[in-house]
């Protein structure tokens, strides 16, 4: 028999082999359940890049990259810990074209990541996230959360990580943070009721009952939760999603009617276009976590409802929000393998499949909610008129209020939450608010070498016996504390069916600066929130440049700006 020899290949033959090849990650049509485990799984990657993967280092299983791989940190952020509940929820489940299914290597990366903030916690258990000797309730509640729930994933038997979760139930049930960050205390009840699952102990399982006593405390009855100065849309998502895995795991029924009524406000925050919440939030923020609504589904059609349009819109189109560096990168990873095993098959349609034009306002909230058959505003009257405006193809118009710098170099603000602002509603049935108020100094402190050695200086002596009074200082600092000045801003919106109209007059009279720039931001923030500032479409939108304006208000020292007109008419 002759031997026929192989023909070359040619570049035609080369480019078909490849095209044959099946693709790793197929994208689902849109709406599919599989779009959770799809970005999920195209997440994964980054984030096990994070962990130190050397067995024989001495940080082995340390996720925080800044720290073990580039060395620019000091300490390690103890919240980072909390990224391996994602790589056991890849190892455990077989996600459709799931390849890291039963990977032995992963399965050891997540013990590894246990045993590394085990030995990188204090004494009594607890963490830091931004600073030594923070003792930080966020990074723990995050990180322990994560980590017993990876450990029930991978049906481990340690008695050494049952006790080190013992120790992190124990500093909880003992300790509080400042500020009131209903997210928090939501995510506190979640952790400690899963330190109860683990070691069987009552104790913890009271605790968290204290927790989610406190959290419902917090809740107001246009259904939204407390997060510092009044509603975030996004954090209150994150709330809704840990109470919701509560009673999953729980089966409390005192959660249900509360997270209906959660689930009910947070409708009106999940644009047409599938984008969630922004810069009309209290803490500036975009979050959006779809596993509490799925689980809601089964007893709210507007919980099937948002997320059947975060999965015909948000995920297919991008519209969603990214938060994808170092320290946030594994948030929602997680939350959506859950949302693919949880997924309510009853959908009920998108949104606006059921919703007509409408005008809300939440009084508590000073939030107004608008639809008309061409778009879909909201307004935040607490932060000074800010506004965002979407279409069915996505956001049209993104305004944070009117922005100045004086000659010093400071950024005056309409838009910190401010309960001295003057909110006029009562020509609302027309579509006409009015919002009066002063300006505000832009918080946005920098470090420096000078500072940071003081700063270290206050954590290895006051911070390492007074957590909670480093922190609260901070807060009041960069985020609770109001910098009022003496120029005052009113704004006037008129919302018609076919036509949003915005006007803006600073009056400077009361004060001695002089200014050189005056701006619109489309997405202007000004207090420190570590997950405000991502990536979402609407950030895109143009700033509106006022320059022309400044010398009439440094000679007359107050200036009427022209109205705007979000659609030109």
């Amino acid at each position: 028999m002759t031997e026929q020899a192989e023909a070359p290949a040619t570049e035609a033959t080369k480019t078909a082999t490849v095209t044959a090849r099946p693709e790793r990650f197929p994208q689902p049509p849109p709406g599919h359940r599989d779009w959770y485990a799809f970005e999920a799984l195209r997440a994964l990657p980054r984030i096990i890049l994070m962990i130190d993967k050397n067995p024989l280092s001495a940080t082995y299983g340390c996720f925080d990259r800044e720290f073990w791989h580039y060395r620019t940190v000091d300490f390690p952020c103890a919240m980072n810990q909390e990224f391996c509940l994602a790589l056991a929820m890849a190892y455990a489940h077989p996600f459709p074209n799931n390849p890291y299914y039963q990977n032995q290597r992963m399965r050891e990366l997540v013990i590894a990541a246990i045993e590394f903030a085990k030995k990188s916690s204090h004494s009594d258990g607890s963490c830091d996230d931004y600073f030594p000797f923070e003792r930080a309730l966020g990074a723990l509640v995050f990180s322990t959360y994560a980590m017993t729930e990876a450990y029930q994933l991978l049906d481990l038997s340690r008695p050494d990580l049952v006790e080190f979760f013992r120790l992190r139930g124990d500093w909880l049930r003992n300790h509080n943070e400042t500020g009131q960050l209903a997210n928090h205390q939501a995510l506190a009840a979640l952790a400690l009721y899963n330190v109860f699952l683990v070691t069987g102990d009552p104790v913890y399982r009271e605790a968290s009952n204290s927790f989610r006593d406190l959290t419902l405390s917090w809740q107001h009855a246009e259904g939204w939760f407390q997060e510092y100065e009044g509603a975030d849309p996004g954090y209150h998502s994150c709330s809704i999603d840990f109470l919701a895995k509560l009673y999953q795991k729980s089966g409390d029924e005192s959660l249900v009617e509360p997270l209906k009524n959660a689930v009910e406000f947070a409708t009106y925050f999940m644009h047409p276009d599938g984008s969630y919440a922004g810069e009309y939030g209290s803490r500036n923020t975009y979050h959006f976590y779809p596993h509490g609504f799925e689980v809601m589904a089964k007893f709210s059609k507007g919980a099937a409802r948002v997320a059947e349009t975060f999965l015909q819109r948000g995920m297919p189109e991008r519209r969603r929000y990214y938060n994808d560096d170092n320290r946030m990168c594994a948030h929602y990873v997680y939350d959506w393998f859950q949302s693919w095993l949880d997924y309510h098959p009853e959908r009920h349609g998108t949104l606006d499949d059921h919703r007509g034009p409408f005008t809300r306002y939440f009084d508590d909230a000073k939030i107004l909610v608008k639809k008309t058959h061409k778009y879909y505003a909201v307004v935040s009257l607490a932060k000074g008129g800010v506004i965002k405006v979407f279409s069915d193809d996505g956001p049209v118009y993104s305004d944070t209020g009117v922005l100045t710098r004086t000659e010093g170099g400071s950024v005056l603000v309409p838009h910190l939450v401010d309960d001295r602002h003057k909110i006029d509603v009562s020509a609302l049935e027309s579509g006409r608010v009015e919002i009066t108020g002063v300006m505000s100094k832009r918080k946005h402190q920098l470090s420096s070498p000078t500072k940071q050695m003081a700063f270290r200086a206050m954590n290895l002596s006051v911070g390492r016996f007074s957590a909670n009074l480093v922190r609260g200082t901070l807060q009041k600092i960069l985020i609770t504390g109001k910098p009022r000045t003496e120029v005052r801003f009113c704004r006037t919106i008129e919302l018609t069916d076919d036509d949003i109209k915005i006007a803006d007059k600073l009056d400077a009279s009361g004060s001695n600066d002089r200014f050189d720039r005056l701006l619109v931001g489309s997405d202007a923030t000004s207090i420190y929130v570590a997950n405000s500032n991502v990536f979402q479409e609407s950030v895109l939108l143009p700033w509106i440049d006022l320059r022309d304006q400044v010398p009439g208000l440094n000679e007359r020292r107050e200036v009427t700006f022209p109205v705007r007109s979000v659609f030109g008419g």
